[in-house]
């Protein structure tokens, strides 16, 4: 009897790997790639639409407009007609790419309808920088290994919030650099760990340095990521890359002003050391604690709309920060608890200046780190013991009291979320700029020959029906700081016919000779809302305007403003 025996084989087996339980000082793996994309895809479009919907409703007439939205829309407009960089001389305020970013956002419709080139109008172009912000704050927080019910909060969170809805809507480049921001951090917690996954995290971090410079404070939580989220054999070729792609993309803007001459301050031009003084001296704001200070304003401008966001996403910074050492979680969202700290920081100066759109560069990171903080909490609610079972009773009570939780938010959040969002798609608050746009329009005979002194909210209205760009249209403030607008009105003031008085003008004539003087010696001739908000149209008496008598001094208008008790968007200029 033969029995058979099992072939031997020569051929090596692989040894089967022991997996390395991941320790504190290993970061853990991140997903090589969303685990159900389609539901991702199905959550995020769901929310993208909602994001949309909410911010683009009643866009154009609420907020206010603000003078800020107004330059950065000139500056626009005048690289679109090949100006220059700005509609008056470009003195390195800010670098120019942020507007030149708007001009390409606005190019197609001006194009299209070269009249619509105005604030309320192109206010849309804004919503496709918005919802590619919403869809990155998804990717991110997936990226930072949270659920995805938990990074569908985050997008709702940054989109939905009224705090959001109100700022993301206006043509500020704190949201374009944002945008560049979170697309940065998209890059640098990639599960890929491409070397170029790093180089382009650093380009897209300068973008958004170039965009608004005051996102430079927010690279060193972002190299904070790429640390923990690229591959330890290539860590140190990674964070070169990005620091060297960011560095040259950065040195391009101050080796553009040594190119022409203008780095350094001298006779007959302007220069970026000037620009970066002004910026760095200008008077503050105040302590942001201060009952009396500017900055509490602002802040309390924030609270107004939402207390949720900023507090709870502070609190939730905090708390990441300080369990670091004893949480995943904490450890995972690393790069935006330290932005938010960074951000907090800044504004907590003693007599720092805070503009009322500081906030945009932080909610983003406030939405995320709000949104880890509730999956933590449903994590430590659900979550069930390793060894042994569970009884039933227990584990219907646990779902119990995450629904309780659940429910008691958003017993909360809603009522307050439903204020502000039902205030920003109903409240027309630029009704009065409107009105005042259609009188100088069609009130004023001769408009090309005209001068008046106006705002930037108003200034392009103002060139599209035919007042001269720049010496025609005045933008209030190169009245008195422009020599190359001071030298056409030798008469100072008596060269003008018209200010037109918005809260903004009014606001700071008290600084500006030329524009003060105008205002005592003109009278309204036409008024439109009422109280602090009102536009008054005011013809300067001895003008020529006044002379001829191409306005009837008589016909005082009069429309009710509906502008809501407090925006954000027409107090603390950027500028």
């Amino acid at each position: 009897m033969t029995s058979t025996l099992p072939a031997v084989t020569t051929e090596k087996v692989p040894a089967q790997r022991t997996p390395v339980p991941a320790t504190r000082s290993t970061p853990r793996t991140p997903p090589s790639r969303l685990r159900t994309p389609r539901s991702d895809l199905v959550l995020c479009a769901v929310l993208l639409v909602a994001v949309i919907t909410v911010q683009g409703w009643n866009i154009a007439d609420y907020p206010t407009l603000s003078d800020d939205e107004g330059t950065y829309l000139a500056q626009a407009w005048a690289v679109q007609q090949g100006e220059g960089l700005a509609h008056y001389t470009y003195w390195y305020d800010h670098p120019p790419l942020g507007w030149m970013q708007i001009a390409v956002l606005t190019w197609i419709p001006a194009l299209i309808s070269p009249e619509s080139m105005t604030v309320g109008s192109m206010r849309v172009a804004m919503l496709l920088v918005s919802a590619v912000s919403a869809v990155l704050v998804y990717v991110l927080a997936r990226r930072l290994s949270l659920p995805s019910w938990a990074a569908g909060l985050a997008m709702v969170f940054f989109g939905l919030s009224p705090l959001s809805v109100v700022l993301q809507r206006e043509i500020f480049l704190d949201n374009i650099a944002v945008m560049w921001t979170l697309l940065a951090f998209c890059l640098a917690a990639s599960p890929s760990r491409h070397l170029w996954h790093h180089f382009g995290a650093g380009i897209a971090a300068a973008a958004g340095v170039l965009t608004k410079e005051t996102m430079l404070v927010v690279l060193p939580a972002l190299f904070v990521t790429m640390w923990r989220h690229s591959h330890r054999d290539t860590r140190k070729f990674a964070l070169t890359g990005a620091v060297t792609a960011c560095s040259l993309i950065g040195l391009s803007y101050p080796l553009f002003a040594l190119l022409k001459g203008e780095f350094f301050p001298g006779a007959g031009h302007v220069s970026l050391w000037d620009g970066l003084k002004y910026q760095m001296t200008r008077p503050g704001s105040g302590f942001i604690l201060d009952g009396g200070s500017g900055s509490y304003g602002v802040l309390h401008s924030w609270l107004y709309y939402d207390r949720v966001l900023p507090l709870g996403g502070l609190a939730g910074a905090l708390l990441l920060l300080v369990t670091w050492r004893w949480s995943v979680t904490a450890r995972a969202l690393a790069g935006p608890a330290l932005t938010v700290a960074i951000l907090a920081v800044v504004a907590l100066r003693p007599n720092g200046y805070l503009p009322a759109m500081y906030i945009i560069q932080a909610l983003p990171f406030l939405a995320l780190v709000l949104a880890g903080g509730a999956a933590s909490v449903a994590h430590a609610v659900l979550r069930r013991r390793r060894h042994g079972g569970e009884k039933e009773y227990v584990t219907r009570a646990r779902y119990a009291v995450a629904a309780l939780l659940v429910a008691a938010s958003a017993a909360y959040v809603a009522p307050r979320w439903y204020d502000g969002a039902r205030t920003a798609v109903t409240t027309d608050a630029n009704a009065p700029y409107q009105a005042a746009a259609t009188w100088l329009a069609t009130e004023v005979d001769r408009p090309e020959d005209a001068r008046v002194l106006v705002d930037d909210a108003l200034w392009l209205d103002l060139v599209h029906s035919g007042y001269r760009p720049g010496l025609g249209a005045i933008w209030f403030y190169k009245a008195d700081l422009d020599p190359a607008v001071t030298k056409t009105m030798p008469r100072g003031w008596r060269d003008l016919d018209y200010v037109v008085a918005s809260p903004t003008v009014r606001r700071d004539a008290v600084d500006l000779p030329n524009v003060k003087e105008a205002m005592e010696h003109s009278t309204p001739v036409a008024t439109f809302g009422k109280g602090a908000d009102r536009i008054e149209i005011r013809q300067i008496r001895g003008s020529t305007a006044d002379t001829d008598g191409t306005a009837d001094t008589d016909s005082t208008a009069d429309t009710d403003s509906t502008a809501g008790t407090d925006s954000t968007g027409s107090s603390g200029g950027d500028r």
